[in-house]
């Protein structure tokens, strides 16, 4: 064994993770919600008033969610993998050959979801935890250049030099766009078999993608790879200097916000008569935007659990943190139930502001069934799903 092989030191249950679990849970429900379960269709305003109201109520959703609660979950997908790692290596035993067989498991859990919901997130992160396997117990320098290259998204850098070169070249396009067609058809006219038809015959191939097209998968490795270092540094155990460090963490990520705003809208439009360049700026900036807002939530979430009377009302979020994978997997069940053709077919009457109203309905629903589960179960219906198909025949 290296000397990276294990920390030596106790991993207990973190509650600030999953109190930041159940934030980007909620916040990816209410993005779903507004998206109508990737269905982007809406009825027409009834009045100049809603339609400002649901088009203020789109941007600030976006601009507050979207990009950093995916960020935010696929950074604790890597701290949770990283801890799982650690508490078996402290015991002798190697969890990476376990880590693929639960990977398969995910990939089983994200078909399932890809019946009722197109969006899929599972089957994408349970390929690229395969892919940061081999960085599990690699030194810290290996992991902060890998995580801090594709921070820096090389595949966007070429493109946008591709553009500067050639002008009339085009943005990267895999054909994730002729996917969509027969997705519409089923979700807006079809029958809840067709639903899963189209889910698992263009759903799957369109989210990989589409997260290829839009730098999301190479952002997703990278921030498995930050939770990793995360999870090795304990920074979200109050202990040392760490919430010194993520005092510093906070400030830096207000100002790299602060320059990254503005940059996001003027270098993509500055950009627009060579598009392959223009595409990959907006990627870019877009990404690095999102980055900084998410350490932000973060460190922000963290300080105030550990220094501010907010942890009493903070801790309330845990239990629905600590059944993520069931609340998303219900959110496409009962999302397609409500906004499909082959359920109630909401996409007919609700715009931008009744839809993100009901996800937060059903979010509180959700966290009230949270609530009560936890009371006499140790996990979530399909959290305890997972664990026992993880671990099937073998002692923990």
């Amino acid at each position: 064994m290296n000397k990276y092989t294990h920390s030596g030191k106790p991993n207990t249950r973190i509650d600030v993770a999953d109190i930041l679990r159940g934030i980007a849970i909620g916040g990816i429900i209410l993005i779903h919600f507004i998206e109508h379960m990737n269905f982007y269709s809406f009825p027409e305003a009834s009045s100049a008033f809603w339609a400002k109201m649901n088009q203020a109520v789109w941007d600030s959703t976006f601009f507050l969610l979207a990009g950093k609660m995916y960020a935010i979950f696929a950074m604790l997908f890597g701290l949770s993998f990283y801890i799982q790692h650690d508490n078996q290596a402290q015991k002798g035993i190697d969890f990476r050959p376990r880590f693929v067989w639960r990977m398969i498991l995910l990939m089983l859990f994200g078909l399932f979801d890809l019946l009722f919901y197109n969006g899929d997130i599972l089957f994408l992160y349970a390929v690229c935890g395969l892919l940061v396997i081999p960085f599990i117990r690699a030194s810290d320098k290996i992991i902060l250049f890998a995580a801090s290259f594709l921070l820096l998204q090389p595949v966007e850098i070429a493109y946008i030099i591709k553009g500067l070169i050639d002008p009339t070249a085009l943005p990267m396009d895999l054909g994730s766009g002729a996917c969509w067609g027969p997705i519409y058809q089923a979700t807006g006219g079809g029958s809840i078999f067709d639903v899963a038809a189209a889910g698992i015959r263009y759903g799957l191939p369109v989210n990989f993608l589409w997260a290829i097209e839009n730098g999301r998968m190479t952002q997703t490795v990278c921030f498995f790879l930050f939770g990793i270092l995360l999870g090795r540094k304990r920074m979200f155990y109050n202990e040392g200097n760490n919430l010194v460090r993520w005092k510093n963490i906070f400030v830096i990520a207000l100002i790299g916000f602060i320059v990254m705003l503005p940059l996001y809208y003027l270098v993509p439009k500055a950009t627009q008569s060579i598009p392959c360049a223009s595409h990959s700026f907006n990627v870019m900036f877009n990404m690095w935007k999102n980055f900084c807002m998410m350490l932000m939530i973060v460190s922000g979430v963290t300080l105030a659990y550990y220094k501010t009377s907010a942890k009493n009302w903070l801790i309330k979020i845990a239990p629905y943190g600590k059944m993520s994978l069931t609340n998303y997997l219900s959110q496409s069940i009962f999302g397609g139930l409500i906004f499909y053709n082959w359920g109630f077919g909401l996409f007919r009457h609700c715009g931008h502001t009744a839809s993100i109203l009901m996800g937060a309905c059903f979010i509180v629903l959700q966290f009230l069934f949270c609530t009560w589960w936890l009371k006499s179960h140790k996990r979530g219906p399909f959290e305890e799903l997972w664990n026992q198909a993880t671990w099937f025949g073998k002692h923990k």
